[in-house]
């Protein structure tokens, strides 16, 4: 398998704001063509539109013996038993795929861990296995590496893990990613990497970051160093890329067609922008919108976050031309609807609090 999956999560959107699904086959075309297999997609991704449109574009116009399709079950939408079943007989008819080749409990973390022990799910998802229905079962992570070894030390027969890694969290407190690779690695499970240039935080760099990439590879991208970085990690099976145009498609598949590792020199160079980086963000959302499909004020969170992120560049102007999206910050009810879905478990809240103070007091 080459090291680059498509990650069906920010696809391509036209005028209206649906899908656009005529991008996306071109997109899947190209990604096939150059011998790239591994889709991934979700219940929830895209406004739950990522499954239809994965149909669509790739399982309606391809051999199924052509390319491989990862798809996941999240314990926020999970209410009984009953809902297993369902949600997943939906996504195979929503997909039209037949079987998925990978299957993953999603956004495991200790709180959405009790719901899937108390449901039964992994005993669920081994079935569905047996059953031909799925040939790979992993879960997808975001937590700590201390509770990653506790889950894989009492479920061994989990075939993979899908885990949150670049080199700005390499060396997180928070995020973990070199412990959690180490602890993957010790239970030997191959890893999925997700968030490789963190919601494209890492292929928009600050000025000075980008000019010490550009001194040492003029035609390389900012994109393509980060998804160097992660694919080059002893235990990576595929680094998945949420690509919503051509454009960065290319870009990928330039970097990845013919893949070669970063030496010792150009991964400390990553170390030095990571740690420009790290110092000018606010607020470490990775764009993910899971926050914005339950928020009853309709308020386009991370758009908002990406604002503030940018500092002092950002202006009241470009505050106020984000309200044509939806609700603003200073309209947030304080429902925590959003904080209950967010993987990096960010203080959502208190975050739109701070954005609405800096632009609109």
């Amino acid at each position: 398998m080459k090291k680059l999956g498509f990650g069906l999560m920010r696809l391509p959107t036209a005028e209206n704001g649906e899908i656009d699904v005529e991008r996306m086959k071109v997109m899947v075309d190209e990604f096939l063509a150059n011998g790239f297999t591994y889709f991934d997609t979700a219940w929830m991704y895209c406004n739950f539109r990522s499954e239809d449109a994965t149909k669509q574009a790739l399982v309606d116009r391809h051999p199924r013996d052509s390319f491989t399709l990862a798809d996941k079950l999240h314990a926020a939408y999970l209410k009984s038993k009953d809902d297993r079943d369902g949600i997943f007989n939906e996504q195979l008819r929503k997909t039209g795929a037949g079987y998925f080749d990978y299957y993953l409990l999603h956004d495991m973390r200790a709180a959405h861990e009790k719901i899937y022990r108390e449901l039964d799910c992994f005993s669920w998802i081994r079935e569905k296995k047996a059953q031909g229905l799925v040939k790979e079962i992993g879960f997808s992570f975001h937590d700590n590496a201390a509770f990653l070894d506790k889950v894989l030390t009492e479920h061994p027969e989990m075939d993979f893990v899908q885990l949150q890694v670049n080199y700005l969290d390499w060396e997180s407190d928070s995020v973990q990613s070199r412990l959690c690779c180490e602890v993957a690695r010790k239970h030997g499970k191959p890893i999925v990497v997700m968030e490789p240039v963190k919601g494209g935080t890492l292929a928009n760099l600050p000025a000075g970051a980008s000019r010490l990439l550009r001194q040492a590879h003029p035609d390389w991208s900012e994109a393509s160093w980060a998804i160097r970085f992660a694919a080059g990690l002893p235990g990576v099976r595929v680094v998945l890329s949420g690509m919503s145009s051509p454009a960065q498609m290319r870009d990928n598949l330039s970097c990845m067609k013919d893949f070669q590792p970063l030496n010792a020199e150009e991964q400390k160079l990553l170390g030095k922008v990571a740690d420009w980086v790290r110092s000018g963000i606010a607020v470490p959302c990775t764009g993910c919108s899971y926050c914005t499909t339950g928020c009853p004020a309709s308020i386009p969170i991370p758009d908002y976050f990406a604002l503030y992120n940018r500092g002092d560049e950002a202006t009241a102007a470009d505050y106020a031309s984000l309200a044509g999206k939806g609700g603003t910050p200073a309209d947030c009810i304080g429902c925590g609807a959003c904080e209950a879905v967010c993987p990096q478990e960010l203080p959502i809240r208190a975050e739109l609090k701070a954005v609405a103070e800096r632009f609109a007091p």
